[in-house]
């Protein structure tokens, strides 16, 4: 379902940074593992046409992310691709609800899911509450809420376990993979938090960039 082959991006000239070649099938989870400055978070914009690679492929189904622009990328990854980001790309004026609307607005989707996955994060009691109000923890389902919204193909997170405590850490990553499980999506977790590694098997490790 995912594919990703000859990936090689470069930041500034004399440091090349590669991807490993990896597959993943729907459901497949994987877990890329790299200390800060190890290039994790350029791997998801990567895999998630927020960057493009200076040459090889990340395929997604039938579709070349990497080939996409424009209008076309944004339209693909609203529908397909669910992202996680380190710190939550939530709108703090607009309430929970709002949030996932105006998600749901860009993809086209008709958000007739959004209570339920509000239910199911356990934030549904929080709809109404405007963002700022949230906890981080809250903040964090938020998020995930709203990268889960349109029901992606393709569930990408970056580091959604570095600011909480070992608890929380727990029932986030049980959310993501539950969620990922319920869509049979792939979720790709990029993390330097060694707490994360009991709960995936499939894992990546990359050093640091040269």
């Amino acid at each position: 379902m995912l594919e990703v082959k000859g990936i090689k991006f470069q930041y500034e000239k004399g440091r090349p940074f590669d991807i490993p070649d990896f597959q993943l099938s729907s459901g497949e989870q994987l877990l890329i593992l790299g200390k800060s400055g190890s290039g994790k978070t350029t791997i998801l914009n990567i895999l998630g046409g927020l960057l493009k690679p200076l040459s090889g492929d990340v395929r997604l189904g039938d579709t070349l992310i990497n080939q996409l622009s424009g209008a076309k990328l944004d339209k693909f990854r609203g529908k397909h691709i669910g992202i996680v980001f380190q710190k939550p790309h939530i709108l703090s004026p607009l309430t929970v609800e709002e949030n996932l609307s105006l998600a749901n607005f860009f993809s086209g989707a008709d958000g007739k899911r959004n209570q339920e996955l509000l239910k199911e994060l356990g934030i549904a009691d929080k709809r109404r509450a405007k963002v700022n109000t949230l906890s981080e923890g809250e903040a964090q389902r938020v998020s995930i809420a709203r990268a889960l919204a349109n029901q992606p193909d393709l569930i990408l997170a970056d580091e959604p376990t570095a600011s909480l405590d070992d608890h929380n850490a727990e029932i986030v990553i049980k959310l993501l993979q539950d969620q990922a499980k319920k869509y049979n999506a792939a979720l790709i977790i990029v993390t330097h938090d060694q707490r994360v590694k009991d709960h995936i098997v499939n894992q990546i490790t990359i050093g640091a960039l040269s």
